[in-house]
């Protein structure tokens, strides 16, 4: 059984992928989520991303701002 830790490590190691891929720094992420209306520094999300503790909004708005359409979820 999955803890609450094992899921906060699993959305933050999903989330961090997905920018990986598409090689999105923080600083363009920030930049994306500004011109989208949702204003979030680059320090913000970093430790946002680093606690792996946010909301589903949040999560939600970084991958429509990084261009992510499908989201495969292997637990």
């Amino acid at each position: 059984m999955k803890s609450e830790t094992d899921y906060a490590a699993m959305v933050k190691g999903l989330l961090k992928a997905e920018l990986k891929r598409r090689g999105l720094t923080y600083d363009e992420l920030a930049r994306r989520l500004t011109e989208r209306g949702f204003p979030e520094s680059p320090e913000n999300i970093a430790n946002k991303i680093s606690r792996g503790k946010f909301t589903a909004v949040f999560f939600l708005q970084c991958l429509d701002a990084a261009g992510v359409r499908d989201l495969r979820i292997t637990p």
